[in-house]
């Protein structure tokens, strides 16, 4: 499987927001109308924002009697000034509301697409990635991933770019109405700010990475604890899992401590920051009323203009601070759906057709790793309805057949094909809804019996499900059960006992009726009373099926048409069960240790 390189931290934010956009605009009418309604919604708002301070000090000034009928504004009565003061804070707001009022179901409907696309491609990502991956850790970067695009989408569009327009029209403004001096002042406070912003949220942002790593591990070994509550116990290991989990958290506080300090160095410095340029501005204000160049309304609007830009620059530093999380966040997401999944279909691909249902490896090699080779040169064929059995020592490679027949893996050498159809040019789909598996240990949902056994087929009724768990033999004991078929079955199924289980996963494969039938140790289970009865019901569903059967309790496989001992990757026995108990080898030897044990 083809990685991407592991995402950068420091990388370019810009590559990140542009994987967003797309969501963001989709492919809607109506949703790309509403972002562009938002955004005029947004300019409205900040152009009405501009214009409140002058009104409120168009009325300071008029409230001066020298003033009384200067000018267009300040012949307008005090009254009049003041209402359109308090029109335009309404409008502010107004506008503000509605742009949120447009835009909320644009970014939910975002964050609904990603969060699809995510799931589906974690989905599609081969075995082996999932093997090497931690399930708790994965899931907490798709949470961060999904909650970080809500962010940036919400405070990117609408806080950054207004406050980008604000910071612009207010400059602006103080460089026509109040000169350069106070333009130069507000430019450097502003710069200054943003310098020093930056800087000190980098720093942040590494040490946020590592409280991010520490959290995974945390929270990676509190799941692995409790889903393994029943082995924790077995072994009195609830100190030794406290000890382990506190270590992990020992990791968080460290660095949780150390964001907590960057953040009041991060707060000092931004208030320093902004209280000296408001100090800067308002004494150059003050020493031009004093010499009489300057108005005390327009003091007032200096004034109300600095408090203006002071609330969204304190809020600059939190924003930033989130959104570049945010995009740490969302980049260690887009790296997970750049992965590559190993196992894909071919152009072209077509779906599988079943004539016959007869499968065969065709000289297989197979390793998971350089380091150990499973399987060498195998050839099986299973003719179409028969039952063929495969048996041997722990490691010989039983049930990496299953797993190559699912095509979760591909062979290095030779292929399989099913009615002539080499499974690597038709479509996994297909070649999966045609194989039906119950496997050595059943993993259920968290859900309810019915619900799991109903997992065979998607349009399966309640009758269907029923039958099929007659069939397997569950049917009794579920309607004993106070709730029957709506009975919880808990995490992993771990309400139910092993041999409950097994017959849940049989039912469930029962209920699916594919063309090829795999069992993977499917009565392992059981006890032997139970597994006399689910071996018949095992015979009747394998009539007309082409079925692999893998086995290690040979009394389950003596009515194979054929029996195949495996070692080493290779065979080294087979034919019926009598034929091998003659050939009093590999298979006999077995047989007898069984027997014995039995």
């Amino acid at each position: 499987m083809t990685q991407a390189p592991a995402p950068d931290p420091d990388q370019n934010g810009l590559s990140v927001i542009r994987k967003v956009a797309p969501y963001l605009w989709g492919d809607e009418i109506s949703m790309r109308f509403r972002v562009v309604f938002a955004l005029l919604a947004l300019v409205l708002s900040k152009v009405v924002t501009f214009f409140v301070p002058l009104f409120f000090g168009y009325a300071v000034d008029r409230l001066a009697p020298e003033n009384a009928g200067a000018g267009f504004w300040m012949a307008m009565g005090v009254t009049t000034l003041i209402i359109i003061y308090g029109v335009m804070r309404v409008a502010s707001v107004g506008f503000g509301q509605l742009r949120d009022f447009l835009f909320s179901r644009v970014g939910q409907r975002a964050l609904r697409r990603l969060a699809l696309e995510t799931f589906n491609h974690i989905h599609a990502l081969s075995l082996r990635y999932h093997l090497t991956r931690k399930t708790g850790a994965m899931i907490r970067v798709v949470e961060r991933g999904v909650k970080g695009v809500d962010f940036l989408l919400r405070f990117l569009l609408f806080s950054i770019g207004p406050l980008i327009i604000e910071l612009s029209g207010v400059s602006i403004i103080f460089l026509f109405m109040f000169g350069w001096t106070y333009f130069i002042v507000i430019v450097v406070t502003v710069a200054l700010y943003i310098w020093y912003t930056f800087s000190i949220t980098e720093l942040r942002v590494k040490i946020r990475k590592q409280m991010n790593e520490a959290d995974q591990r945390a929270n990676q070994r509190a799941l692995d604890s409790l889903l393994n509550y029943e082995t924790v116990k077995y072994f009195s290991a609830e100190k030794r899992e406290a000890s382990r989990y506190d270590l992990a958290m020992e990791g968080y506080e460290d660095a949780a401590v150390k964001t907590a300090n960057s953040l009041a160095l991060l707060n000092f410095g931004q208030s320093a920051i902004i209280t000296l340029g408001l100090v800067s501005v308002m004494i150059l204000a003050a020493i031009d009323v004093d010499a009489g160049q300057m108005s005390v309304g327009k003091f007032v609007v200096v004034n109300a203009y600095m408090i203006q830009i002071m609330a969204p620059l304190n809020f600059l530093g939190t924003v930033y601070r989130e959104i570049r999380q945010a995009l740490i966040d969302m980049a260690e997401m887009f790296h997970l759906l750049e992965q590559t999944p190993e196992i894909q279909d071919i152009e072209g691909a077509t779906p599988l057709k079943i004539a016959k249902g007869a499968v065969k490896f065709e000289n297989i090699d197979f390793h998971y790793d350089n380091n150990r080779k499973i399987l060498h040169n195998l050839s099986i064929d299973i003719p179409a309805g028969k039952t063929i059995a495969v048996v041997g020592p722990s490691g010989s490679g039983k049930s990496t057949l299953a797993r190559l027949a699912y095509r979760f893996y591909d062979p290095q050498a030779g292929k399989i094909t099913i009615d002539d159809q080499d499974i690597s040019e038709v479509t996994q789909k297909s070649l999966r809804e045609n194989i039906g598996i119950v496997p050595q240990d059943t993993v259920l949902f968290n859900d309810t019996i019915g619900y799991n056994i109903g997992y065979g087929h998607a349009n399966a009724t309640r009758d269907d499900i029923e039958n099929a768990a007659k069939s397997a033999q569950i049917h009794d004991f579920i309607i004993s059960l106070p709730d029957g078929y709506d009975t919880a079955v808990g995490e992993r199924g771990l309400k139910l006992s092993g041999g409950e289980k097994q017959r849940v996963g049989i039912a469930r494969s029962l209920l699916k009726n594919p063309a090829i039938l795999i069992l993977d140790e499917a009565t392992s289970a059981l006890d032997s009373e139970t597994e006399a009865g689910i071996i018949d019901a095992l015979r009747a569903m394998s009539h007309g099926r082409s079925v692999l059967t893998i086995a290690h309790r040979l009394s389950t496989i003596v009515h194979a048409d054929e029996i195949l001992v495996l070692e080493k990757g290779q065979i080294s026995e087979r034919g019926t069960h009598s034929a091998l108990i003659k050939a009093e080898g590999r298979y006999a030897h077995m047989w007898a240790q069984q027997q014995a044990e039995d």
